[in-house]
C-alpha cells in the first residue's frame, strides 16, 4: 500500500468523528453511524488480508466495506482498483470500475497517488480528455513535481497534442534544467508534427552544451537521417566517433547508417567494431550479433563472418555462457549439430545448473543421431529437475534408437507415472510409444494391444494412427483398418510426406498400385529431403507398377543415404 493510502485509511477514520448519524447512499439507502464504522473495521481488515497476499478475501471485504458504506470513497476506490485489474474482463466491468475510482477522485482530486491512477485508467480506456484533465490539476496543486510533469507531457503525446507536450517539457527544462531525455521527448513530438526546424534547433540547443558529446551528436545524426539529411547526419557519427573512439555505440550507430544506405562493406566494417569495442556491454554485443546473423541468413550468407564474429567476442568474453549459447543456436541453423553441441557444452561447462540447456543439448545430440551423448546429457538434466517429464519423453526414444528396448520401455513407463490423469493425449503417446518398441521386439500382440489402447485414450491421435497402420501393413495384417486410420491422416494433413508414405505403403500391400504411386509421389514431392526408407518404398512401387529403371533410380537414390542398406544392395545389383 503507499504511503497515500495509508493517510487516506488515516481520513476515513477521522471522517467518522464528523459524520452526521444517519446519511443517504447510493440507491437512497440510509446509512447509520454503525455502517459508518462497520465499513471502516472491514476495509480496514481488507488491508490486512492484502498484506497477507490473499487477494480474494481483501477483494470480498472490499465489497462488503463498500456495500454497507457507499460514501466511503477510498473502498470504494481499492474496489475499483481490484475490479481494474482483473483480466479478460468486458468492456462493462472495467467501466464500472473506472466509476468506482471516480467516486474518490470526485472527492479528493488532490490525493496524488490515486488521481495518479484514476488518470491511468481513464487513459487505457480512451478517456484521454477525462485524463488529462486528472493530471493538469495534479499539476497546479504540485507544480515542482517532475514525475507529474512528465506524465503529463506523455499524456499529451499519446493523446496527439504534441505541441501542450512540448510546452510542458518546457516549464520542465525551466524549473529541472535540459536533458537527452528531455529533447529526445520534444524531438520525437517535432518529428510528428512534421516540423524539421523545431527539431534540429531543439537538438541544436543541447549540442551546443557539449558539442563533443558522443550521444548528442548521435542525437543529432538521427534526427538528420530521420528528415533525409545523409550527408549530415554521417557528419555528426564522424563527430561522435573521433570524440570517443572507444564507445562501441558510436560503431552501431554507424553500422545503423550504413545498413539503412545500403553500403554493406562498410556496414560489416562497423559490426566488426562494434562488436570488439571494449566499453560496449555484453547484452548490446549479443543484441548487435543476432540483428546481424538475422540479415546474413536472410540474405542466404555462407561466407565464415559470423563465426569470425563469435571467435572475436568469445576471445574477449570467454566466460559468458549467453555467446556460446547464442553460437550453439546459430550452428543449429547451419545443421552443424556437433559444432552446437559443442558451443552448448561449453555454456553448460559455465552453468551447470542450466537444466533447460541440459534438455537442449540432449535434443541437439538427437537431431545428429548421437544417442549415447544425448542419454549422458539427460542423466545430468535429471540431476537438477529429477521429475521433468519432457526430459523421459525424449530418453525413451533415444533408448529405442540404441536399440536397448526394455531401458525404452521401463522409460516411458516412469513417464507416464509423471503424467496428469486428465492429460490423455500426453498419455496416450507415452503408451503409442511403448507399442513402437515391442513391434521391434518383434511381439506385435503386445504392440497392437498398446496402440490400441493409446487411441481408447485419445482416438484423435494422428502420430500413433500413423504408425499402428504402418506396422500393420509391416505385418500385414488387418490391412482395411490400417488403411482406414492411414487415410484419416492423410485427410487431416494432406501435405505431410510421412502420412502419405504410410498410406502408400498400405495401398501398395492391398496391390491398389495406381492409387500407391499417386500417393507416394505425392509424399516425395512434400518433402524437401526425402529418406532412404521413402525413396526405397518409391522404387518398390513403382518396381510393382512394372517401371522397372524408375525403381532401380531410386534405391540407387536410397542406397546413397543408407549404404549398408543390405535390402537395398540386393535390388540394385539385381
Amino acid at each position: 500500500m503507499k504511503n497515500n493510502g495509508f493517510r487516506n485509511i488515516i481520513w476515513v477514520l477521522a471522517a467518522l468523528i464528523l459524520v452526521p448519524t444517519v446519511v443517504v447512499g447510493r440507491d437512497n439507502k440510509t446509512i447509520t453511524d454503525a455502517d459508518h464504522r462497520k465499513s471502516s473495521y472491514i476495509f480496514l481488515e481488507a488491508q490486512k488480508e492484502k498484506s497477507r497476499e490473499k487477494s480474494d478475501a481483501y477483494f470480498d471485504l472490499l465489497r462488503r466495506a463498500y456495500e454497507l458504506d457507499s460514501t466511503n470513497t477510498i473502498a470504494a476506490f481499492y474496489l475499483g482498483h481490484c475490479m481494474f485489474n482483473m483480466r479478460g474482463s468486458d468492456m462493462p466491468h472495467y467501466e464500472r470500475a473506472l466509476a468506482l475510482i471516480k467516486k474518490h477522485f470526485d472527492a479528493h482530486p488532490e490525493d496524488l497517488y490515486e488521481t495518479t491512477y484514476y488518470s491511468d485508467a481513464c487513459m487505457m480506456l480512451g478517456k484521454n480528455e477525462q485524463a488529462l484533465e486528472a493530471l493538469e490539476g495534479l499539476c497546479r496543486t504540485n507544480p515542482n513535481k517532475l514525475e507529474l510533469q512528465a506524465r503529463l507531457a506523455q499524456a499529451y503525446t499519446r493523446s496527439g497534442r504534441y505541441q501542450e507536450s512540448n510546452a510542458t517539457l518546457d516549464t520542465i527544462k525551466l524549473h529541472h534544467g535540459n536533458s537527452f531525455q528531455l529533447t529526445s521527448s520534444k524531438i520525437n513530438n517535432f518529428i510528428a508534427l512534421n516540423d524539421t526546424v523545431g527539431a534540429i534547433a531543439e537538438m541544436n540547443e543541447l549540442l551546443a552544451t557539449a558539442p563533443r558529446n558522443a550521444s548528442y551528436n548521435m542525437g543529432m545524426a538521427g534526427v538528420m537521417q530521420q528528415f533525409g539529411m545523409s550527408d549530415s547526419a554521417l557528419f555528426y557519427l564522424n563527430v561522435a566517433q573521433e570524440a570517443e573512439p572507444q564507445n562501441g555505440y558510436t560503431y552501431l550507430a554507424k553500422a545503423e547508417y550504413y545498413q539503412e544506405t545500403g553500403d554493406t562493406t562498410a556496414y560489416e566494417q562497423q559490426i566488426y567494431n562494434a562488436l570488439i569495442s571494449e566499453n560496449l556491454d555484453v547484452e548490446s554485443k549479443l543484441g548487435v550479433l543476432v540483428t546481424y546473423l538475422r540479415k546474413q541468413m536472410g540474405n542466404g550468407d555462407t561466407t565464415r563472418r559470423p563465426q569470425e564474429l563469435f571467435e572475436v567476442l568469445l576471445s574477449q568474453h570467454p566466460h559468458e555462457a549467453d555467446i556460446h549459447t547464442l553460437y550453439s543456436d546459430y550452428l543449429i541453423a547451419r545443421d552443424d549439430y556437433k559444432g552446437a553441441a559443442e558451443q552448448q557444452g561449453y555454456a553448460l561447462d559455465i552453468n551447470p545448473t542450466d537444466a533447460a540447456g541440459w534438455r537442449k543439448l540432449m535434443i541437439i545430440d538427437i537431431m545428429a543421431e548421437n544417442y549415447p551423448a544425448a542419454i549422458s546429457a539427460a542423466e545430468r538434466a535429471l540431476e537438477y529437475n529429477p521429475d521433468s517429464l519432457d526430459l523421459y519423453q525424449y530418453i525413451a526414444p533415444a533408448y529405442f534408437q540404441m536399440k536397448q528396448y526394455d531401458k525404452a520401455l521401463a522409460t516411458y513407463q516412469k513417464a507416464i507415472t509423471l503424467v496428469d490423469s486428465t492429460d490423455m493425449e500426453t498419455r496416450s503417446d507415452l503408451i503409442g510409444g511403448m507399442g513402437d518398441v515391442y513391434f521391434e521386439m518383434g511381439d506385435t500382440v503386445k504392440s497392437f494391444q498398446h496402440y490400441e489402447q493409446a487411441l481408447e485414450l485419445f482416438p484423435l491421435n494422428l502420430g500413433i494412427m500413423n504408425n499402428y497402420a504402418y506396422f500393420l501393413s509391416l505385418a500385414e495384417q488387418n490391412l482395411d483398418k490400417a488403411e482406414k486410420m492411414s487415410a484419416m491422416t492423410v485427410k487431416a494433413y494432406p501435405d505431410n510426406a510421412t502420412y502419405l508414405d504410410t498410406y502408400a505403403w498400405v495401398l501398395y500391400k492391398k496391390g491398389e498400385m495406381e492409387k500407391a504411386l499417386e500417393y507416394i509421389k505425392r509424399a516425395i514431392d512434400n518433402d524437401d529431403s526425402p529418406s532412404s526408407d521413402l525413396l526405397e518404398h518409391y522404387g518398390d512401387i513403382l518396381e510393382s507398377s512394372g517401371e522397372h529403371e524408375q525403381a532401380v533410380e531410386q534405391w540407387k537414390k536410397a542406397l546413397l543415404l543408407a549404404p549398408d542398406n543390405e535390402s537395398l544392395k540386393k535390388k540394385t545389383k539385381e
